[in-house]
């Protein structure tokens, strides 16, 4: 079985980084990808979709310094399907996109652009210890 997505887009905000125990960084933003097809009637219609991607650690600290809001980012990551319950006692769920690689494509300037890739040892899917998603 593969979960494997690979998403090219632009950033909708910059990343949202905070910091957690034990030296632990996640990064949350929105990215935006475009699909442009013509309808039945012979229109032109071009259909955003907007993704909530999260990064951790080195990969977090990575995106801290060089993702901004409006540029291009090509990610690969799989999705992740998270349900949960708030501290209201209500059931919650998320579809995100977990980072493991990112490269920027686009910048105001050449200076940023390169390949980042998380390298750290996966110790499992569950990086919430509170319950509560981080963010």
């Amino acid at each position: 079985m593969v979960n494997k997505v690979f998403l090219l887009g632009r950033l909708g905000k910059d990343p949202d980084v905070r910091y957690l125990e034990n030296n632990r960084a996640v990064a949350n933003f929105t990215l935006a990808t475009n699909e442009v097809f013509i309808d039945k009637s012979g229109n032109k219609v071009e259909q955003t979709d907007w993704h909530n991607i999260e990064m951790w650690d080195a990969l977090a600290r990575n995106a801290e310094k060089v993702l901004k809001k409006g540029r291009t980012v090509f990610i690969e990551g799989k999705i992740k399907n998270e349900t949960w319950v708030d501290k209201e006692g209500h059931k919650r769920s998320a579809v995100r996109i977990r980072a493991l690689q990112f490269q920027v494509v686009s910048t105001p300037s050449a200076e940023h652009t390169g390949t980042y890739q998380d390298r750290t040892p996966n110790p499992g899917d569950n990086h919430h210890e509170s319950g509560d998603l981080p963010f």
